[in-house]
């Protein structure tokens, strides 16, 4: 079969396709024929080292978290699955180095596999697990908020979503409109804009804007109830001028930032406010679980979806060309990252 494969930390130039042996499903085990990869920024972060030196060497692996595809065989033991199920995948690669989305056939646990609804494309699938799984944990770390998401989920309540062009931004947006919420976004041009609307947020403002904290307080003149927030550093003085009192700022970047956060504790304080940093390696099976049980309802729902008209555009890419799909994710393409690696049929 063909596989993308990296040996050594680097750029996207470390990335050739192999051929590797198709492997066999053990107990418990499951192999998905993988239809579609996405590519996510820890997919080239990943490739990088996250700080290793460029050029150490590596276990060949195999990058790319985020895939959809078709049970193609089952190990023993696996109930619940059989050949010909469509599945999408939620992080492959912690598997192991040989278990991500670039390559043919990719053999993973029976929990990491969930299954696709009827009439949901694989794009979707693909498209829609780091993202959607990250803004779903976002949406629900509230300590007076919901734990699920549903519809009326988050009737009355206000989230802020900090660059709603992006695609954490994106799946923050469709799944708050889901489950009831206003939802406020914020971008950086016109284009990302009609973007955020088109996601479904009510409200789109503009940044940099000395007075963006007064228009975000006239349309939740009480505070919004969660940051949804891509750029801790350079907004956490944002926070303190928009946030109700005992609300959340739930982080999972640090944009334009330094990687510290400097916080005003008498403000902070005053507000009962709530940080919540989050990353999906370490949120813990039953919040992924869960994650992935909403999200799938939300497909389901017809309530995410990828597309330009639900302000996320697709760029597609084939197999062959993965370096390119990882080079444009790094540059900050707007929008998602796809990989065809086999047909659909």
């Amino acid at each position: 079969m063909k596989a993308v494969v990296y040996r050594r930390h680097g750029g996207s130039e470390e990335l050739s396709l192999s051929e590797r042996a198709v492997a066999e499903p053990g107990p418990g085990e499951v192999r998905v024929r993988i239809v579609v990869s996405a590519v996510n920024p820890t997919d080239w972060k990943q490739v990088r080292g996250r700080g290793a030196e460029a050029g150490t060497e590596v276990p060949d692996t195999v990058p790319n978290q985020d895939g959809a595809g078709v049970v193609d065989a089952v190990g023993p033991d696996v109930t619940g699955f059989a050949p010909g199920d469509r599945v999408w995948v939620i992080l492959a690669g912690t598997h192991g180095p040989a278990a991500g989305t670039a390559q043919e056939y990719t053999v993973l646990p029976v929990a990491k596999l969930v299954r696709l609804p009827e009439g949901v494309g694989f794009d979707e699938g693909a498209g829609f697990g780091i993202p959607a799984l990250t803004a779903h944990r976002a949406l629900t770390v509230a300590e007076d908020g919901p734990a699920r998401l549903g519809p009326g989920a988050l009737d009355g309540r206000t989230v802020l979503v900090s660059g709603g062009a992006g695609a954490v931004g994106n799946a923050a947006i469709q799944l708050g409109r889901w489950a009831g919420a206003t939802v406020v976004a914020t971008v950086s041009s016109d284009e990302k804009a009609a973007l955020a609307r088109a996601a479904g947020a009510q409200h789109v403002l503009r940044y940099p804007d000395p007075e963006l904290a007064a228009r975000v307080r006239e349309v939740a003149p009480d505070g919004v109830d969660v940051v949804v927030e891509v750029a801790a550093g350079v907004n956490a003085g944002l926070h303190t001028e928009v946030l109700r009192p005992r609300g959340t700022v739930a982080v999972y970047g640090d944009d334009r930032g330094t990687g510290k956060v400097s916080l005003d504790f008498g403000a902070n304080l005053w507000l009962n406010a709530r940080y919540q940093f989050l990353v999906l390696y370490t949120v813990g099976a039953d919040k992924l679980r869960a994650g992935a049980e909403d999200i799938t309802a939300a497909l389901a729902d017809g309530a995410l979806r990828l597309g330009e008209d639900r302000g996320v555009p697709v760029h597609r890419f084939t197999l062959d060309d993965t370096a390119k799909a990882h080079t444009a994710s790094e540059e900050g393409v707007t929008g998602k990252v796809l990989i065809d690696v086999t047909p659909a049929g």
